[in-house]
């Protein structure tokens, strides 16, 4: 039951996870993302892999009651957790188990418990290293002699979400290289000369960008630029950078609206067709 505090709801969630957490996490925001006004106070427990380790958790549990979430492969571990909540009058749920249950009678046979199997050293996990290297030395226009080297090129102008969007595709294994579109300053050559990598082009309403520009300078205690927050100004170098993008048959998204995940996800999808298309060209 959630409490409420000067106006405001929350309730306690207590993440149990024998790896990092991370899959916890993105679900349980996934989920509270969808109640407006009430606030979780999230209590992490990573590498829970001991019962001293589960103890300690439970009796913090038991300090704060609310609802218990966890990925605890360890079938002893579990029952442990399991009967205290039900002792507390704690809901406890697994997030695995029944999504597992679902593969185990798909594929007709068991899985082989392995705490943090999801973060096993393999060659995904080197690709992504290695797109994240990639990304980071190719940010906000440098090394363009290596773009050719990218999946992925974004362009747009300053604050269109260009470098987060950038490192998110690189944790999904995708490197990415990101250019600045600045008034009066000439794209690379090479640019419009690319063939291996996908261009994206990302672009936002003047008013948005208008927003975050100030913010930024609001930040760095800077001296407000008239030119760099004036309305009229930044609506010109919107529509160039489109007139820009449609001009080389560069997709673009307008990422006024979208999260960064957002923004990725339909990145992904252009690049899945891009790939596909240049697989069907070697081919032929």
């Amino acid at each position: 039951m959630s409490d409420t505090v000067k106006g405001r709801s929350f309730f306690h969630l207590h993440l149990v996870s024998d790896s990092t957490g991370e899959t916890l996490i993105a679900v349980s925001h996934a989920v509270t993302a969808q109640y407006q006004g009430i606030t979780s106070i999230e209590h992490m427990y990573p590498l829970v892999r001991t019962r001293a380790q589960l103890d300690k958790a439970i009796s913090e549990i038991e300090t704060s009651p609310g609802i218990v979430l966890f990925t605890l492969v360890d079938q002893e571990l579990t029952q442990v957790l399991d009967e205290a909540c039900h002792a507390l009058g704690m809901p406890c749920l697994s997030v695995l188990q029944p999504i597992m249950s679902l593969f185990q009678s798909y594929l007709g046979t068991a899985s082989t418990p392995r705490p943090g199997a999801q973060h096993i050293l393999n060659a995904d996990y080197f690709r992504r290293i290695d797109a994240l290297n990639f990304t980071l030395m190719h940010d906000d226009g440098m090394l363009p002699e290596n773009y050719e080297d990218a999946d992925v090129v974004l362009l747009g102008v300053s604050r269109s979400s260009k470098t987060p969007t950038s490192i998110y595709l690189a944790n999904r294994g995708i490197k990415t290289a990101n250019i600045p579109l600045v008034p009066n300053m000439p794209l690379p050559r090479s640019v419009t000369k690319l063939k291996a990598p996908l261009v994206v082009g990302l672009f936002a309403s003047p008013e948005r960008i208008v927003q975050i520009r100030e913010n930024r300078l609001l930040s760095l205690n800077a001296t407000p630029d008239s030119a760099y927050v004036d309305r009229l100004a930044v609506a010109d170098e919107v529509a160039q950078s489109r007139k820009l993008f449609a001009q080389n048959g560069w997709p673009m998204i307008d990422v006024t609206r979208r999260s960064i995940e957002e923004t990725a996800a339909a990145i992904i999808d252009l690049y899945k067709v891009h790939r596909q298309k240049r697989a069907a060209e070697a081919a032929s």
